[in-house]
């Protein structure tokens, strides 16, 4: 006859033996969930907001210009909507409405990538358009200049130096998409917290389950945050920089590095 454990951290090795594998799948639903859902959103957040920001020449023709009004009005009632309501309550109206009004059964892992993709992309959009507008206007202006239209402009002088800008933001919302695929739970999505739901729910054990549950959660985020605070350090570039080819012939004098980024602190 099985001995059951007794003590608090007996129940965590238990469980984590008997129910490991659901653990380690509900896990990999959410960070494939908030991985493609931050990826699709950020196209999202980076197309609308490179539309927001499409500069309306006063002698364009009305019909133009009523479009490009009546264009920028329906994005940003998008960005309103899915920025002003709960992800759980958007989850239950994309899986929930789409069969009741479009006759469209959609399984539920579709509805939660749905989800979390425009809801990421409403936040980005908003992100995507400050650090649009956080670049010098004379890059603008020189860009016009050499005859660049916006989207060449935005795609070729604008966008590379706003990435800069915007990764910390990115970052933040792969992280929070992370911890918010759980309300996916509510459409029946079998991620981490609905796995861990389901596991509690054998023995009544439900501190011991979502310890092991949170301590989970934290070493997804907190890897997730190292990386990207790698990526944002590959993307400063170097520590200093030669900005000449030094040759000490020429210049005995030595070339002067520019200083860190602790130094300047």
């Amino acid at each position: 006859m099985t001995t059951m454990p007794t003590t608090f951290f007996e129940w965590v090795f238990f469980l984590l033996q008997q129910y490991g594998g659901l653990f380690v799948k509900g896990a990999l639903v959410t960070l494939l969930l908030a991985l493609i859902g931050t990826f699709v959103g950020c196209i999202i957040g980076f197309v609308v907001g490179i539309i927001q920001t499409i500069p309306v020449d006063p002698n364009t023709g009305t019909v133009k210009k009523s479009f490009y009004r009546c264009v920028r009005w329906l994005l940003d009632a998008y960005v309103e909507v899915f920025r002003g309501t709960p992800m759980i309550v958007q989850a239950m109206v994309v899986y929930y409405g789409s069969m009741s009004i479009f006759n469209i059964d959609m399984s539920a892992m579709f509805a939660g990538f749905l989800v979390v993709s425009i809801n990421t992309g409403a936040y980005m959009a908003e992100t995507v358009r400050g650090g649009i507008n956080s670049i010098d206007p004379g890059q603008t202006e020189a860009a016009t200049a050499i005859g660049m239209n916006h989207f060449q402009t935005m795609r070729s002088v604008i966008i590379p130096q706003a990435l800069r800008n915007i990764m910390p933001q990115i970052g933040n919302n792969l992280i929070i998409n992370i911890k918010d695929t759980s309300v996916l739970n509510v459409i029946s999505v079998t991620e981490l917290y609905f796995s861990s739901k389901s596991a509690a729910g054998v023995y009544y054990k439900y501190f011991e389950v979502f310890f092991i549950t949170c301590v989970i959660y934290f070493v997804m985020t907190f890897t997730v945050s190292r990386f990207l605070r790698w990526v944002e350090g590959r993307m400063a570039g170097p520590r200093d920089y030669q900005l000449v080819t030094y040759d000490p012939m020429q210049d005995p004098c030595g070339h002067f590095p520019m200083p860190t980024r602790k130094e300047q602190d």
